[in-house]
């Protein structure tokens, strides 16, 4: 008589079979809910494929204009201009450096921007947190660098997006660094006009007393290098203003780390 098989051996050996059926069943179900409901780019709204993991396409990722290497050192512009760096000129002496991923405005890297800002594709942060991350820094911004911290967004501005996307982009940046986002040491004043058709002049007006550090803060910033996170770098009106405040409460030193940089009449 033949040995007898163990329990289970007729299960087991048709599970090849049923898992493979399963995921037969699984890829039909997806290619038709891609038929009903196709996943499209936040940002060009082309359909996305397979190999696309987030709500933007690998395309527009690939088209981003870049600020291509060299920088300057400190203030991550790309070029040295003739009679000095133009990118330095808008830093006050206690901003160690600055960093941004892409040139704004620009057709691709505006519209992923306003995909997160305005369509509320909140994921788009993640992805874009992830770019910021990798931009290099001098090794002692590295070193020293203690805490994140976003420019706070208005009041007003906050109930009607729902979110803060300096936040959201702080944390992206954070949870790949291993580097705490302290959200609540500088709070905003006031609620200001747009920056966008302002002059440089109009601008840090605009911002001037808009940001004060949180009551009790003073323990947390004192000596420390934090890094303001933003979406966009033009004339650092905003940043700046937000930096004077921590800088006042005791705070070392800053740098900037955002996902635009504004062109300069000289980069155009």
């Amino acid at each position: 008589m033949p040995p007898r098989a163990p329990a289970g051996a007729a299960a087991t050996a048709g599970a090849p079979g049923a898992l493979g059926a399963r995921a037969r069943w699984r890829r039909a179900l997806s290619a038709l809910a891609q038929l009903a409901l196709p996943r499209v780019c936040a940002a060009c709204e082309a359909a996305l494929d397979d190999a696309d993991d987030g709500v933007v396409c690998g395309r527009c990722w690939a088209r981003l204009p870049l600020l291509a290497a060299p920088w300057c050192e400190r203030c991550g512009h790309p070029r040295a201009l003739r009679g000095g760096c133009a990118g330095c000129a808008l830093l006050p002496p206690f901003i160690r450096a600055a960093r941004s991923l892409c040139w704004l405005p620009d057709a691709t890297g505006s519209a992923i921007l306003a995909a997160l800002k305005y369509d509320g594709w909140t994921r788009t942060a993640d992805a874009i947190g992830e770019r910021m991350a990798r931009l290099p820094w001098p090794r002692d911004v590295v070193r020293e660098r203690a805490a994140l911290v976003p420019v706070p967004l208005a009041a007003v501005k906050r109930r009607a997006r729902g979110f803060n996307q300096a936040e959201l982009l702080a944390a992206a940046v954070g949870a790949r660094w291993g580097m705490p986002v302290w959200h609540d040491v500088v709070v905003r004043t006031r609620a200001t006009a747009t920056q966008t058709r302002l002059t440089p002049g109009e601008r840090r007006a605009n911002v001037h007393g808009a940001f004060l550090a949180s009551s009790g803060s003073e323990s947390r910033v004192r000596g420390q290098h934090l890094i303001l996170v933003d979406d966009v770098l033009t004339t650092g009106a905003t940043l700046n203003a937000c930096a004077r405040a921590l800088f006042a409460a005791g705070a070392r030193t800053m740098s900037y780390l955002t996902f635009g940089r504004a062109r300069t009449s000289a980069d155009r």
